[in-house]
């Protein structure tokens, strides 16, 4: 029993899918119908760069579900493998859209265009330079939760990523941050400061709910015909209207991966397949359990390489 996990930012690379784009005529039209409907060259950005076009959130966004989209149309259109099989689709904060596409819930055209909405409203929804994220490792969650609890009167830090056994991201003001990460360091608790631009996942992105919650209302979604896995509540989900209410939480809530995997593999997933650019995901699957087996599909070599259990 397998699951399909895609990713979301952090796992962008200069020049993914081109090989893709290169050689199937309906990737270039996926690429061509993103740059239309984003009003922009998308797909010069995601080949040629420079990078820190690439890395801006509402770039990133819509970049990453495009490749993931084109890796999983590849894999139905050119190979055997029966995608159909997955008990469950998931995916990381954005890759939960990906998944949703996938799971033909939302259209390709709807997913690029709430990306975009999506990825300017978090870019925009906190003073650039004032929040951050910091990445705590080897610690469990109920030990950070503890620190967080005795610093809540002076700190506006929160939890963001519960992302795997020893990894959690700490979304807050940078101020409240550097204060945090000065307690970790009287603790001998290791912490790396993430590339980003804003506080993601948590409620100083309080902005970005509003603009996204007007614009997820009036989107159209169907049920999936594959169950997600919510980023929200680390369940499965098939109701549209319930989809629809989380996406709009999962703007200010916690991304509970560790617990989503743990509930897809005692739900009987063996086998999780990385859809998309990079195995940033595939390492976090890792650390929650060695015992599963683990494919991840970048080209078309690797689409190739599936082979139904």
């Amino acid at each position: 029993m397998f699951s399909i996990l895609f990713p979301g930012q952090g796992s962008q690379t200069i020049g993914m899918a081109k090989e893709l784009f290169q050689n199937f005529s309906y990737v270039r039209d996926y690429f061509l119908n993103a740059n239309e409907i984003l009003n922009k060259n998308i797909s010069k950005t995601i080949f040629d760069g420079p990078k820190e076009e690439l890395d801006q959130t509402e770039n990133t966004q819509p970049a990453i579900f495009l490749v993931s989209y084109s890796i999983f149309k590849v894999i139905e259109k050119e190979t055997n493998f029966r995608l159909s099989e997955a008990k469950f689709f998931a995916g990381h904060s954005l890759g939960e859209y990906s998944a949703l596409c996938c799971a033909e819930s939302i259209s390709f055209d709807q997913t690029i265009r709430l990306l975009k909405y999506r990825g300017e409203a978090m870019q925009n929804a906190f003073p650039a330079g004032e929040g951050g994220m910091v990445a705590i490792l080897g610690e469990s969650i109920d030990q950070i939760k503890r620190i967080l609890k005795e610093k809540e009167d002076n700190l506006s830090c929160y939890i963001a990523n519960d992302n795997s056994n020893g990894q959690i991201v700490i979304s807050g003001k940078l101020k409240d941050l550097e204060l945090f990460e000065n307690e970790l360091k009287k603790m001998k608790i290791k912490n790396v400061r993430l590339p980003v631009s804003a506080p993601f996942h948590c409620p100083l992105m309080i902005n970005a709910t509003k603009k996204m919650k007007t614009i997820i209302q009036e989107t159209q979604f169907k049920n999936p015909i594959i169950s997600i896995i919510s980023n929200v509540t680390a369940k499965p989900l098939k109701d549209s209207e319930v989809i629809k209410k989380l996406l709009i939480e999962q703007i200010e809530k916690p991304v509970r991966w560790r617990e989503s995997i743990n509930n897809m593999i005692n739900l009987g997933v063996k086998n999780f397949i990385e859809m998309g650019p990079g195995k940033v995901l595939s390492g976090l699957v890792k650390r929650i359990d060695r015992n599963v087996k683990l494919n991840q599909v970048n080209n078309l070599l690797d689409a190739k390489n599936l082979i139904n259990d």
